[in-house]
């Protein structure tokens, strides 16, 4: 699924996209040189963009871990879109920044079972604004988390001024566990996360977040303890 490079693996997206590139850059260097030695350069920087870091994620009861790379660009309670099927309640709205150069695979933030997949199509604005999350393309699932309250999670992968595509690898019924990859946004996106209730924030807008390893948010519900 992901060929090894270096300390990384390269996510299968990674290996088209790459021969593409070598493609073009021998066939625009016969017609000039330059040209087609700075094409070149676009093929290390894509392995590098399609990288699959080998990470230890953070799995500690009641803690909910960040799904993505990149820059906490808000925190905000907002009524989730109802075609989410997150309910009609005000939910805590963490949602992160990932430019051209941060990791792009996204990882489960907490254990549970996956209930609901939405799929919309949009517009591409830029990702660091807040419109992003209302107007843009967007894949969003719902995890019900492993606990006696049966509450739920969100998150949405959002595509971005320059991606235009999303990536989802889990379906509705699927277990999952912290830290598993399910998904990609191509070349610099946002992602949102939805939290429970009775969650208690651990991180400022501008932190730098790493997926699987930085811890978002802890569960304070004494039947939340038990969720793997």
């Amino acid at each position: 699924m992901h060929p090894s490079f270096s300390k990384y693996k390269i996510h299968r997206d990674g290996i088209g996209f790459s021969f593409a590139f070598i493609v073009a850059s021998y066939l625009i260097g016969r017609i000039n040189l330059t040209l087609g030695y700075l094409c070149s350069l676009s093929v290390p920087w894509c392995l590098y963009f399609f990288r699959v870091p080998n990470r230890t994620p953070v799995t500690d009861a009641g803690l909910i871990i960040s799904a993505a790379d990149g820059r906490v660009v808000s925190i905000k309670d907002v009524v989730p879109p109802p075609e989410f099927g997150l309910g009609d309640l005000p939910r805590t709205r963490i949602s992160v920044f990932l430019n051209i150069f941060d990791v792009h695979v996204n990882y489960v933030p907490i254990s549970g079972q996956i209930t609901h997949i939405y799929y919309e199509q949009g517009h591409f604005f830029n990702a660091a604004k807040d419109k992003a999350s209302e107007h843009n393309e967007k894949n969003a699932i719902v995890i019900q988390l492993n606990c006696a309250s049966k509450r739920t999670l969100g998150v949405v992968q959002i595509a971005g001024l320059v991606a235009r595509r999303i990536r989802c690898d889990v379906r509705c019924g699927d277990a999952v566990k912290t830290g598993q990859y399910y998904g990609l946004i191509r070349f610099g996106s946002r992602l949102d996360m939805y939290l429970p209730e009775h969650a208690q924030v651990r991180v400022n807008v501008g932190d730098r977040v790493r997926a699987a390893t930085t811890v978002v948010a802890e569960l304070l519900c004494e039947d939340e303890a038990h969720h793997e």
